[in-house]
């Protein structure tokens, strides 16, 4: 199968090509930009007299015309495109006709032993119809976390099996836990994520699917968040993963380009993952892996209703730490699989948006809040109507996603998230500036070459 270049693909068995997509959807937000531009010349002109010819296109740039790129691109993109679950039957390969494929679920734990019973006791609790094996690769655990996992494995009847890799690094126990696996599809499952009972299913269905006879050599799960209501910074986090995160892994995978197949929940083929070397030593290993996939393997891919709950940083402190190394893997990717040398057409586009991301980090932080602080007190010069009109766009947008997983996810499943208006509240006021903050702190540590530990 050929990967890269301009090469033709079958037409998809429904909706438009993601060469089509792709076109259309950057078309809009082109004009959406341009106008955006066009109609900013006053401002512009104001901030010339004031502070130079240079802040006058660097402030719009940072709090106007690049928002408006990303936000752009991907809200035309959810809006043209459709969701299309996958087909639900056994899928072919090289187990039996009629059967689902073995699937090993490989859990990376050290010092879980709060988390590990109720993750198992929802792994014993999968509808998925194929055989389930379970690894616990225990990164040299010191507390209750193995004799719990295998008393529990044995109770809920699991096919268990623990091995041990004592050098500390999670890559490294991800890696132990490879060459034991012997089924063609391996999953991962943080020690403190509880998957639905219909997750698997989703999920494999859609790996072992081949839209436009492309081979899917990974898919990310969907999360969300299990702690929600404990406290106001988890309550954050929670309006986040439900909709910033699955709203741009949705568009990433329109483009069958999902740029994380994250260590929390998702499938991999195991033949594919061997071919690559398995997971990197690197802090954002599933970053740098997916890259490395995506690259050489296939195609990476999205099922949004393949759900699971994780568990988000319950302090502030532990929060700003998990943002700053997300940012930190951002650029190891980068860095190792730069997105203009990706293979497909598309995956380069999808990818270089990452590029402007540490755009959008400095122009909120540097200009987009003090310029918001000086609007309110009667100094509107860096804050314009412009910056305001990102306001209401944003909010429709969070609007139609919120509406399009509470029917295409949370009904189908029988799930019912508690109303929180007062973190939604936080979400739109606080989060995006402790985001970036946190984000900003850990692109200065990989530029410095911090330390790390593991996670």
């Amino acid at each position: 199968m050929k990967l890269g270049g301009w090469t033709r693909r079958r037409r998809p068995a429904a909706g438009l090509r993601p060469t089509f997509l792709f076109i259309l959807s950057l078309s809009l937000t082109a004009v959406y930009v341009g106008f955006a531009v066009y109609v900013s010349q006053p401002w512009r002109s104001d901030l010339e007299t004031a502070i130079g010819p240079v802040m006058s296109w660097v402030i719009p740039i940072l709090i106007a015309y690049i928002p408006g790129l990303v936000i752009g691109f991907l809200a035309a993109t959810l809006a043209i495109s459709r969701y299309r679950p996958p087909a639900l039957g056994p899928p072919p390969g090289s187990w039996s006709e009629g059967e689902w494929p073995p699937v090993t679920l490989v859990i990376a734990a050290r010092n879980e032993q709060d988390a590990i019973v109720p993750t198992l006791e929802r792994i014993a609790d999968l509808s998925y119809p194929g055989t389930v094996l379970v690894i616990l690769a225990d990164n040299g655990s010191t507390d209750l976390t193995a004799g719990r996992a295998e008393q529990a494995a044995e109770r809920l009847g699991l096919d268990f099996r623990r091995i041990v890799e004592p050098e500390p690094g999670k890559h490294k126990a991800l890696n132990t836990a490879l060459a034991a696996v012997t089924t063609p599809l391996l999953v991962t499952v943080d020690a403190d994520t509880f998957l639905q009972r219909h997750a698997l299913t989703y999920l494999i269905a859609r790996v072992t699917g081949r839209p436009q006879d492309q081979h899917v050599c990974a898919c990310a799960g969907a999360l969300v968040a299990a702690n929600a209501g404990d406290t106001f910074v988890t309550k954050m986090q929670s309006w986040d993963y439900r909709l910033g995160i699955n709203g741009v892994k949705r568009m990433q995978s329109a483009y069958n380009s999902a740029l994380v197949a994250q260590g929390a929940f998702s499938a991999y083929w195991t033949d594919d993952l061997r071919a690559v070397g398995g997971w990197p030593d690197a802090i954002g290993e599933d970053i740098v892996l997916t890259w490395t996939l995506m690259d050489s393997r296939g195609i990476v891919q999205y099922e949004p209703v393949a759900l699971s709950f994780t568990v988000v940083p319950d302090r502030l402190g532990h929060f700003l730490s998990q943002r700053a190394r997300w940012a930190r893997g951002m650029f190891e990717g980068i860095r190792t699989h730069p997105p203009q040398r990706q293979p497909r057409v598309l995956a380069k586009f999808v990818a270089g948006i990452d590029y402007l991301v540490p755009f959008l980090d400095i122009g909120y932080v540097f200009f987009w809040v003090p310029g918001l602080i000086l609007f309110l007190f009667g100094y509107p010069l860096i804050f314009s109507w412009l910056s305001m009109l990102l306001v209401p766009v944003t909010l429709v947008i969070y609007g139609l996603l919120r509406r399009w997983q509470e029917q295409h996810v949370f009904r189908l499943l029988g799930i019912h998230p508690a109303p929180d208006k007062r973190g939604f509240l936080g979400y739109l006021l606080a989060y995006q500036l402790l985001s970036s903050v946190a984000s900003l702190r850990g692109y200065g540590q990989y530029l410095r070459g911090a330390t790390r530990r593991w996670e």
